[in-house]
């Protein structure tokens, strides 16, 4: 049976339309204070109280983050509080969740966990520090967004504590990402732990500290100063500029048909009835900037940038909004040199504030990609231009078909590497796609470094195994039709769980762990009565009525 699916969800904003959110800047360093209006859910059915959250808060969020990394480059921390008094933030909202469908969950909570796992990807390779100031109760999904900090101070007030109770109020697992960054991130040992998750009223004070839960502790009196003071240390810490003047990230160009996503370089046509998405991703055309003062003069429509933002919202529109179109099936058209020229200008100024934030962004954009529960197939055909960092499309993939054309040369489709595919987009698993494919075999890597810049054939990108089959032009649309039809009939449950098995081989890390607990154990405990039946802890929190439990174990 088809899915129905709720209203369109934009992911657009700016801070001028936000509802929930209050940026303001002092030097090097930016606060992000939520002040949530609990009448500006995003769905009806419930309010945002206790500065509470639903997806519409962390689109704000998302913006916000991307706000600072491009338009404020002298930003080098950001404080992230509460405008409230005697509340940091509550959690992603009960109530939300409680009237919301499986899928809706799901979603909100992989939107919620790419956002904080955002934060700590700029720390790590952008500069920009995170200080969370939590100033009252923080409880739920508001510690997870303090834990994706790099620093944690708790006002030391007597009633303020940090919390997970999932467990004890709702049924489910304690935060996806926050039980995960408990213990691999904060080092909390697991017996205290174990004590953390299954308690209500959470920690205070100097046990909070004593167990690793956050990092210092303050007095009312001194809260504020000690927070400024240890944001202008962490900034210290930073290398983005004083003096650089930020990008102003415009409204993307965008228009929404019936079935199809239209952006001015990627393409996102839909066919219902096979219940398949064709993308298509074009290489730039034209002059393009090759210096640092060209590329600051292009700004937002620089083209990596342009198409690293029009290609996440594209995936964010379709995640969301089409939840029954199953396949997609990714293709690029354009000039290869094009994109090979784009590659070297990434790699020759990797090093300035811009293109780094710009390369970041690519980065978390094709993570996005390959944790998708969707079903990817690459289709190169004539006329395209899977290199370099194009090529990295096609390597996310769970499968790559490649056109073989063996006696008309000019016209066969190629790939190539570029060295942007060896490690400037590493996945989640802190591993190239190169590397994963691969499983890390020095021999077939090397093989596949030495032809970096070579166009490469079907039958030559076939024999370095960088492609899964290389039918000619007799057999291509009957292989690739069988293909697309025998995936689309398949249980998409069974997919999802094959498919993120298969796409994170490699080492597990806090990562990989998160996005596995959402993709099984959360997608498992949020179907079970115990959490989402008549009596399910879920659906009658607030209600005055006392949970039933099936008390087997399973």
């Amino acid at each position: 049976m088809p899915t129905t699916s709720p209203a369109r969800v934009e992911y657009q904003t700016h801070p001028s339309q936000y509802r929930h959110l209050k940026l303001s800047f002092n030097g090097a360093v930016a606060t992000l204070a939520l002040d949530i209006d609990e009448s500006a859910g995003l769905r009806p059915g419930y309010k945002l109280k206790l500065n509470s959250y639903d997806l519409g808060v962390d689109v704000e969020l998302n913006d916000a983050i991307s706000r600072i990394r491009f338009e404020h480059p002298e930003v080098r921390t950001v404080v992230v509080t509460s405008a409230r008094e005697k509340v940091f933030c509550s959690g992603a909202n009960i109530f939300m969740l409680g009237v919301s469908s499986h899928t809706w969950k799901v979603n909100f909570c992989k939107f919620t966990n790419e956002t904080r796992n955002g934060l700590e990807d700029s720390s790590a390779h952008s500069g920009l520090k995170f200080l969370a100031a939590v100033n009252g109760a923080c409880a739920g999904g508001g510690y997870e967004l303090a834990l994706a900090c790099d620093e944690i101070i708790l006002v030391d007030d007597r009633s303020s504590a940090v919390s997970l109770p999932e467990v004890p109020l709702l049924g489910v697992l304690p935060g996806t990402g926050g039980l995960t960054r408990v213990t691999d991130k904060r080092k909390v040992r697991h017996d205290l732990a174990d004590i953390f998750c299954t308690s209500v009223e959470g920690v205070r004070g100097k046990k909070a500290v004593d167990w690793r839960l956050v990092d210092a502790i303050a007095k009312p009196a001194v809260f504020a100063e000690s927070v400024q003071k240890r944001a202008l240390e962490l900034a210290a810490l930073s290398d983005r500029p004083a003096d650089a003047k930020g990008v102003a990230l415009q409204p993307l160009q965008r228009t929404v048909e019936a079935d199809a996503l239209v952006y001015s370089a990627v393409r996102v046509d839909i066919d219902r009835a096979k219940r398949t998405a064709s993308w298509t991703i074009s290489a730039p055309s034209g002059a393009q900037p090759d210096s640092i003062a060209a590329i600051e003069a292009a700004g937002d429509q620089w083209f990596p940038l342009k198409l690293a933002r029009e290609l996440e919202d594209a995936i964010l529109q379709m995640r969301t909004n089409e939840l029954d179109i199953g396949v997609w099936l990714l293709k690029t058209q354009g000039d290869a040199a094009a994109v090979l020229q784009m590659d070297a200008t990434l790699q020759a100024h990797r090093s300035h504030w811009l293109v780094r934030e710009t390369i970041g962004l690519l980065r978390r954009t094709l993570a996005r990609l390959d944790v998708s529960s969707r079903s990817l197939f690459a289709l190169i055909e004539q006329g395209s231009c899977f290199v370099g960092t194009y090529l990295e499309l096609a390597l996310a993939c769970d499968r790559s078909y490649h056109l073989a054309l063996p006696n008309d040369d000019s016209i066969t489709p190629k790939i190539a590497v570029s060295a942007n595919n060896f490690g400037l987009y590493p996945m989640i698993t802190g591993q190239s796609r190169l590397e994963r494919r691969f499983y890390n075999d020095a021999t077939a890597i090397d093989a596949v470094r030495a032809q970096t810049g070579n166009l490469l054939d079907a039958d030559a990108a076939y024999a370095l195994g960088l492609v899964t089959a290389n039918p000619d032009d007799i057999d291509w649309t009957d292989e690739v039709r069988i293909a697309i039809e025998e995936r689309v009939s398949m249980s998409p449950d069974a997919m999802t769980g094959l498919e993120a098995n298969l796409r994170f081989n490699g080492p597990e890390n806090m990562f990989t762990r998160i996005f596995g607990r959402l993709t099984a154990w959360q997608n498992w405990i949020f179907q079970r009565p115990n959490a989402v039946g008549e009596y399910g802890a879920l659906k009658v929190y607030g209600k005055g009525v006392k949970s039933a439990f099936d008390w087997n174990r399973v």
